[in-house]
């Protein structure tokens, strides 16, 4: 039975040392090369998973493979705490992040139209500032996530799109529909000579050019947040499923732990000299 436990834990902590050398080269390999912006922002995160991934299971898999690995179980034992608090204050902060409603969408327009301030201060904070929203537009644009849309197999009638496309693209890759742009073809649209029906300023900052497109419009920005949000509440689900199996883990740890550490015996080394029951001291004389 201790064998088949050690053989599980072994098993179990073999998964994240694979996982987290992965990791590791991938990262690497994003620093050796001309990388984009995307993957240069996911290289520091995976770098320092990986790491801690490789630590933590190496330290699980030392001590329990040694006789005397009790010290290292340990240490992994208070990593693995840490970890658990981590991935809790993360998980109860991804689901505050995304405790509000769903952008709404307009009636009859076929197209979702979001407001900014439906979303928490925070993901606008850290998403739509200047500085922080360059990056996302360099990755929107990077990733060729408008190239579905102009293509000549999109189906348009009456400027109107049939084909469903997601919340960015709908929102950075062409003019929102209540500006009434004309489409000329599938990568040009046109506004009106009359100027746009609605006063919005995303239907002035539409541009034809397929590195600009609607990237800085306030619909884009809206569907990338819509996009956001969506992930977050995925990780907190994740996370709470990775919870649950580091908890199993801990326990496992434990009880492989407790097995390692020395035992000593409690009884005394020396022992006083037995009398024996029928023994009778000699006489003692008088000086």
């Amino acid at each position: 039975m201790v064998r088949i436990s050690n053989a599980i834990f072994n098993c179990i902590n073999f998964i994240p040392l694979v996982l987290g050398l992965i990791a590791v080269v991938v990262s690497i390999y994003f620093s050796r090369n001309d990388s984009t912006v995307c993957e240069t922002s996911a290289r520091n995160p995976l770098l320092i998973i990986g790491i801690i991934s490789v630590f933590v299971a190496v330290l699980a898999l030392i001590g329990s493979c040694t006789k005397n690995g009790s010290i290292f179980l340990t240490i992994y034992s208070v990593l693995l705490i840490l970890i658990i608090l981590a991935l809790f204050c993360l998980t109860f902060f991804a689901l505050i992040v995304s405790n509000k409603e769903l952008a709404k969408r307009i009636a009859g327009k076929g197209v979702g139209s979001v407001r900014l301030k439906d979303y928490s201060r925070w993901l606008r904070k850290n998403y739509l500032v200047a500085q922080h929203w360059e990056k996302v537009r360099s990755c929107l644009s990077e990733s060729n996530i408008c190239s579905s849309l102009h293509s000549e197999k999109a189906i348009f009638k009456l400027g109107f799109i049939k084909q469903k496309f997601s919340m960015i693209q709908s929102g950075c890759c062409k003019p929102p529909m209540y500006c009434k742009h004309e489409k000329k073809n599938a990568t040009f649209w046109e506004m009106p000579k009359s100027g746009p029906d609605v006063p919005d300023t995303d239907c002035l900052t539409w541009s034809n050019d397929k590195e600009k497109l609607c990237y800085d419009c306030k619909s884009c920005k809206g569907g990338f947040l819509v996009d956001i949000k969506k992930q977050w509440r995925f990780m907190a689900i994740v996370n709470l499923v990775i919870l649950v199996l580091i908890l199993i883990i801990f326990n496992i740890g434990c009880s492989v732990r407790r097995r390692k550490e020395p035992k000593f015996d409690s009884a005394p080394k020396y022992l006083p000299p037995q009398i024996p029951p029928d023994y009778i001291p000699p006489p003692q004389t008088m000086v």
